[in-house]
């Protein structure tokens, strides 16, 4: 590999904007500087003429849909979308087909991603009600945590018996994460629902089916059990405001042992947008109202939320085209994810020095990734340049997700992202893949 040297770039890191060059050898960044000269004859140079530069997403909930599920995605398909938009680690969520509930069938997702990724990756090992003993087998420093559905979701791996629930969380020393949602409330509302509507309910029920009550009383009772049991819990995907003041911002995130992540559709729509959208936008957690997002983003630029990931989990057209009964919940993000936070960041609602905090130095902190999620010398290469000022629009043709659509179809960005690097190699430059990037199994620097 030549050495990269990128000069003339708006260095965004740990909190400050700072004018300078960037020298990347071999895997890592070799020197951070206000001025660096190339020192070998073959060095590549890029002139980032102003643009951002910051560190790689790290994405810390994504569904990629193998082994088991691939007319939807692969591993493949979904890192490489990922690096076209500026995530360079991604952490995988196991209700795939077989679900990853053992050692060996994690371990075989491991495999795949070794051949195919894009992008670094660890995947999320999944508890059941009946699987603890596997649990305690899973090495903390290799594998990036525990994933608990305590809400059904695609793929049900609904872990609902409270016994086993406390004794998880008072035995692993995994990182635990969390899908929330209470189980006994959704059956209520659904029932109701189909009772009013049969099988063809409207999409603008879905907040209502899947409410903020539901979210709350599982969230609360989660974060009740693990102060009660010292468990380190996070929370995924937060969806109402009256979650957010379950969530505290007077430690820093190094000493918190309970956190929360928000994720970009969350942070973008509202259910206003169900008319237009459709089940493009059927989540679970449910994109809920306004005043749901406005707390979301007050909680996030005031730290009480953490992290920002996308939980990018695609479905074809035709899956979503079904009626709301059968229709499945998720959609298509990661290639899309820092476009829309720096649009966000265009419009007020967060600095940039905010979005890099909150989608690379904090998933590195929280899940205590090593030498990864900042601009330091000695840390991986995995940067990314973004132009601030470069408007484009989502269409059909510039979307590289296997399920071929975006609920941001139609959406002009200000900015884009330009360039993207992986352990120190090009992947992605102006739209295209000049070179193959080979992601890396994350590692942790956990005691």
């Amino acid at each position: 590999m030549h050495p990269i040297l990128i000069k003339n770039a708006k260095i965004v890191n740990e909190g400050t904007i700072t004018q300078g060059d960037v020298l990347i050898v071999n895997d890592v960044i070799a020197e951070v500087s206000n001025s660096i000269s190339a020192k070998t004859s073959d060095t590549k140079i890029i002139d980032a003429d102003g643009h951002y530069l910051v560190p790689g997403m790290i994405d810390d909930q994504v569904h990629f849909r193998e082994p088991g599920l691939t007319h939807k995605a692969t591993i493949e398909t979904e890192s490489r979308a990922a690096v076209a938009g500026g995530i360079t680690s991604f952490i995988e969520m196991p209700n795939t087909v077989p679900q990853a509930t053992t050692i060996p069938l994690l371990e075989d997702k491991f495999t795949i991603a070794k051949n195919t990724a894009w992008a670094n990756y660890s995947f999320m090992f999944g508890g059941t009600n009946d699987n603890l003993a596997e649990i305690l087998k899973v090495d903390p420093k290799n594998v990036a945590g525990l994933k608990l559905f305590l809400g059904s979701s695609t793929g049900n791996m609904l872990v609902d018996d409270p016994k086993t629930i406390e004794e998880i969380f008072s035995k692993t020393k995994l990182l635990i994460s969390v899908h929330c949602e209470d189980e006994d409330t959704i059956k209520q509302n659904m029932e109701k629902a189909l009772a009013q509507y049969g099988e063809d309910i409207p999409i603008s029920k879905h907040p209502e089916i899947r409410s903020a009550e539901a979210c709350y009383l599982s969230s609360s009772k989660a974060i009740e059990l693990a102060k009660k049991t010292g468990a380190r819990l996070h929370v995924f995907h937060l969806s109402t405001e009256r979650e957010t003041h379950l969530f505290s911002n007077k430690k820093p995130l190094s000493e918190k042992k309970i956190t929360a992540e928000v994720c970009i559709h969350h942070l973008w729509f509202t259910d206003a947008d169900y008319a237009e959208k459709g089940t493009k936008i059927k989540w679970n957690p449910a994109v809920k109202s306004e005043a749901d997002r406005e707390g979301l983003w007050k909680a996030l630029n005031d730290d009480r939320i953490d992290v920002i990931a996308t939980d990018h989990a695609p479905h074809t057209l035709e899956e979503k085209a079904n009626v709301y009964t059968k229709a499945p919940s998720g959609g298509p993000l990661v290639q899309h994810a820092l476009e829309a936070l720096f649009e966000m960041h265009h419009k007020g609602r967060i600095s940039v020095e905010k979005i890099v905090q909150k989608t690379a130095h904090n998933p590195a902190i929280l899940f205590e990734v090593e030498n990864r999620g900042f601009i330091r010398k000695g840390y991986k290469a995995d940067l990314v340049l973004i132009d601030p000022n470069a408007p484009w629009t989502v269409t059909k043709d510039n979307i590289d997700y296997k399920c071929g659509w975006s609920p941001f179809e139609g959406t002009t960005f200000r900015s884009r992202v330009t360039h993207t690097f992986v352990n120190g190699v090009l992947a992605y430059e102006n739209g295209k893949f000049p070179n193959r990037s080979r992601g890396e199994r994350l590692t942790f620097s956990r005691k």
